[in-house]
């Protein structure tokens, strides 16, 4: 029996991608691809203005100094990973509550797992500010939305409070980085781990 995966992630985090990318093959070489994921939000900057931010000066600011090196780095494990990630197409960083509220609703859609990757794939693959609405509605809508009613939903103060509060729970919980996976609510993986890791916490947390 598949136990529950919960995955937790923020979509402009680049080990998230990969550790989505690691976790879902490992899942293929189990014979469980299709295996439901739910994920949860977090932020990894809540602080990051609603219109965003310029990435290379947010991140020259927090770790003082030139992050071309650190994408150097990230983008060789992506491509280990089969993702062509360049981060010369990603200029903008984002706030991303927005992008999670829609993550959260998708869940009842059975969309979840595809929306998710549609935004990591846009944001690191496409360079597409995930931040602005017209975009996120745009990706939306091949995910089980209506136009208007990812529109509602994003003008929905209450939803994006909720979202909040859900990810500064992951916190609370001691969730310090991500992506974090959890299997069967009780054996963990913290970080892009190799894809034999998370098969063998899954294979562990079936018994």
């Amino acid at each position: 029996m598949t136990p529950t995966i919960d995955f937790v992630s923020d979509v402009i985090c680049p080990w998230c991608f990969i550790g989505l990318r690691r976790l879902e093959a490992a899942l293929e070489e189990e014979g469980e691809a299709s295996a439901p994921i739910t994920f949860h939000p977090f932020q990894l900057d809540p602080s990051t203005p609603p219109e965003g931010a310029d990435l290379r000066e947010r991140l020259a600011g927090k770790f003082g100094g030139d992050p071309e090196p650190m994408f150097r780095k990230v983008e060789a494990a992506a491509r280990e990973s089969g993702i062509p990630l360049d981060f010369a197409k990603v200029r903008r960083t984002p706030n991303t509550l927005a992008a999670h509220t829609l993550i959260s609703r998708a869940h009842e859609k059975g969309t979840q797992r595809a929306l998710a990757g549609a935004l990591f794939a846009a944001y690191f693959l496409e360079g597409k500010d995930i931040g602005h609405r017209d975009v996120l509605v745009e990706i939306a809508e091949a995910h089980g939305f209506r136009q208007a009613e990812a529109r509602d939903i994003l003008e929905d103060r209450a939803a994006l409070d909720l979202t909040r509060t859900e990810a500064h729970a992951m916190s609370s919980q001691g969730i310090r980085g991500v992506p974090f996976t959890i299997f069967a609510g009780k054996l963990a993986v913290s970080g892009a781990q190799p894809a034999s890791a998370f098969r063998d916490v899954l294979r562990r947390a079936r018994g």
